[in-house]
Formats: C-alpha cells, structure tokens, sequence
C-alpha cells in the first residue's frame, strides 16, 4: 500500500521503517526542517548533540532491540552514573544504598517510607485504580507529610509547577515502575547508555533505510488538511499540493490533530488532551558543573527542574572536549514564559545556576543555547486514559498513533519503540 506518516519525530521514523520493512511504499511528513521532533539535535558550534536529554536504560529492550535491528549496535555506549539531590541549599550524592540511609534531610522514619513508596510503588499491577487518586492523596498515605513536604512536593513543583494538583498517583507509578526495571537488569547494571553521536545518528541511518526501501521523507513540509476520497483511502493536502494515500497515520499532538483531520475522521471529546511545554537551556563549559548524570532538586528558590550532566555519561571526544549539561524547567504549553525571550530566560536561568554554582566563573562558560517545545508530553490528569484519541479512527483508513496513548507510562524512546511494535504486528 501508499501509506502516508504524518510527523518525522522517533514514533513517525521508526513506524515509517517497520512498514517498509513490510513492503509499504511510506512517505514521511515533517513539518520542521530536520528529522527526529522532541528527540532531535542541535548544532551547539563546535559539536552537534540531542537538543534535550535522553538516556537509555539497561532495561529498555525494544529501543535497545531497535538499534540493533538498524545495524547501530556498535554504537551503543554504556557508562557507570551517580545521582544527586539538591535540598536545603546542599548537594548529595544518592547513588547507593548507604548514602541513601545517611541522607540528612529526612528522618530514619522517613527514609524507611520513602523506600516503602518506592518498592509498594513497583509492585502495584491495577494502574487504572491509580487514575483516580490525586498525585498528592497518594504520596502523602504512603510516604507520610514529611517526607512528601521535604522531597515529594518540591520534586512534583519542579516537574509539573502548580499542575501537579491535577495529576493522578499514576504520573509517579510510571516513574517508580521504570526506576525500578532499571535496577532489576542484570546487564550493564548500575550503567546508563547512550549512542554515539547522539539520536542523530539514528535518524539519519532511519532515514537512509526508509529512503532505500522506496520511500519518502519529506522535511520542512507541513500537512494542512486529510480528508476521505469517497472511493476509498486518503486525501492529503500540504503546501498547496495535493496526494492520494491508501491509509494515513497521524503521529503528532492532539491538537495539531484536530486542526488537519476532517471531522469525519476521528471523534475526540470535549475534554481535549493537555500538554507540558519545556524550556531547556544547555550549557557548554569547561568544567564540570556536579560529578552526577542527573541532580533532582528539591528547592522552590531554582527555577529549573534538574541539573543533567550529559559530559557525565558522554564521552568528551563527542562533545570537543567540553562539557554538555542540561538544564530543563517544564511548564504548562500556555505559560507565558515559554513565549520570552532567549536573553529573557538566559538572565532566567542563570540567577539560578549563581544560586546553586557560586563558584561558577565567567570564563567557565562557553556557551548558553536556550531551547524550547510547546508539547513536550501529555499532562496524566485524573482520569487520563479516558480523554485520550483511540488508535483505530471513525475511518478504516485512518489512524492515530502519538504519545497521548501513552496512559501508563513516562514518555521515552523506549515506550515509543514499544508502541510501535504493537501498533504494527496488528496493522499487518
């Protein structure tokens, strides 16, 4: 069949490569001028590297399936990590089992219902019950006020800001759920991965295979409306042309779905599906700023959500010797601060950076790169799964395959490998 992909991110390039590998004729279209959407690269100068952070996690074996599958095994790299906590204006190392118990900021009693939140958290099945219960209710019941109000609370600010209050106990299980596979892994344990020169080493050689099976990827090509031909499969029209598919899948947000698709197509609710936005800023030094991949903060004074020390886990060699290290803050898709300024958010961040790093020097810093996405991933409101778009349309044609559907779990590459997985072996 001709089959149309709308959306060239990790979801739209991987279902676009197992459909070919089919024997579909596929044509990929992406609106921005390069492949890859939220797990694309940026040109930081003197190197090029993922705009926003990504790990892989021993555990995640569909992504890690996948990469092999695309002949990119050789390029799978896996380095030892440590975490920290940033919480009453200190800096903690977290990375084993006894700086977990000497870890100051909560009582012993709190440390033994953190680690009961943790393990409870990991072998709960029923995710639906979940659904139902505020985030907050949640953690509270287990994990007690003070260790909820010492380390839950502001981790959940920093995450989610005032949104949190809307979230289901399921926003954290998901989480829970993959820290702990992680660590049930027995291979490379302790380790995280990465592939060398970054996803976008993968989307070229996704786009190389696709390319070299008949199909089509077209960038910097937005798609403005699909509507049914009466004698079967799909209208899609973009930039004033206008092509006939057998079937359509659509792989983007909900709302750019309900800007394109004909009514006839697909029926969504009136509660439409929400979104996070994120505001990253990466920034290149000389030094390290901490000697961890990932520090959770715990501060309301720091407006972004983490610190990501990616020359941690990357080698300097693919980062020209400096350092890499990520510095995110989530936000509401209609926050206004997603709509300031480069030099805005720069004076932003960096009056937290001074607040964290004093010590941090003028010449340390090589760079700052300020960017930014609007749907960064669906916000798991009470009762989510029920507001989201269904995979088989109002048309036989049509389909909907995005990170919405993801109802129970974080959003990662691994899910979306997985989500494609399923969606083809029933598409054949």
């Amino acid at each position: 069949m001709n089959i149309a992909v709308i959306g060239g991110g990790m979801m739209g390039l991987t279902l676009a490569y197992r459909l070919s590998q089919q024997g579909h004729k596929v044509t990929v279209f992406e609106s921005n001028n390069q492949l890859g959407g939220l797990a694309t690269y940026h040109d930081y100068g003197s190197f090029v590297w993922d705009r926003f952070y990504h790990v892989i996690l021993p555990s995640d074996t569909y992504l890690i399936n996948f990469i092999k599958e695309i002949n990119l095994g050789d390029k799978l790299r896996w380095r030892p990590t440590l975490t920290g906590c940033y919480i009453d204006q200190k800096l903690y190392s977290i990375s084993n089992t006894i700086e977990f118990l000497r870890f100051p900021p909560l009582t012993i009693i709190g440390k033994f219902r953190l680690a009961l939140t943790l393990l409870y958290g990991s072998r709960i099945k029923n995710w639906r019950r979940l659904e139902k219960i505020p985030v907050e209710d949640w953690l509270l019941k287990i994990s007690g006020r003070n260790t909820y109000e010492k380390l839950w609370q502001p981790l959940l600010l920093a995450k989610l800001g005032e949104n949190y209050k809307r979230v289901s106990a399921v926003f954290i299980w998901s989480y829970i759920k993959r820290l702990f596979s992680a660590r049930d892994s027995k291979l490379h344990k302790e380790q995280l991965g990465y592939v060398a020169g970054g996803y976008k080493t993968v989307f070229d050689q996704l786009e190389k295979l696709i390319c070299a099976a008949g199909g089509n990827i077209c960038t910097g090509v937005a798609v403005k409306y699909v509507k049914p031909d009466s004698k079967g499969g799909l209208w899609v029209e973009h930039n004033k042309a206008k092509k006939h598919f057998d079937k359509v899948i659509f792989t983007g947000p909900v709302n750019i779905l309900q800007q394109i698709a004909d009514r006839s197509l697909v029926q969504i609710g009136d509660s439409t599906v929400e979104y996070l936005g994120v505001i990253c800023m990466s920034l290149i030094t000389r030094k390290a700023l901490v000697p961890y991949y990932i520090v959770n903060l715990a501060d309301r004074r720091i407006p972004f959500t983490g610190v990501l020390g990616m020359s941690n886990l990357v080698s300097l060699q693919e980062t020209a010797g400096l350092h890499l290290t990520y510095l995110p803050k989530y936000v509401h898709s209609d926050d206004p601060l997603l709509k300031q300024t480069d030099d805005e958010l720069r004076s932003l961040f960096f009056r937290g950076l001074h607040l964290m790093f004093p010590q941090l020097k003028a010449d340390d810093i090589v760079a700052a790169h300020i960017n930014r996405a609007m749907k960064m991933q669906p916000l798991q409101v009470l009762n989510y799964s029920h507001l989201v778009p269904k995979i088989v349309t109002e048309n036989d044609d049509f389909f909907v395959l995005n990170t919405s559907q993801f109802v129970n779990d974080t959003l990662n590459n691994n899910t979306v490998v997985g989500h494609v997985n399923e969606f083809s072996e029933k598409f054949i």
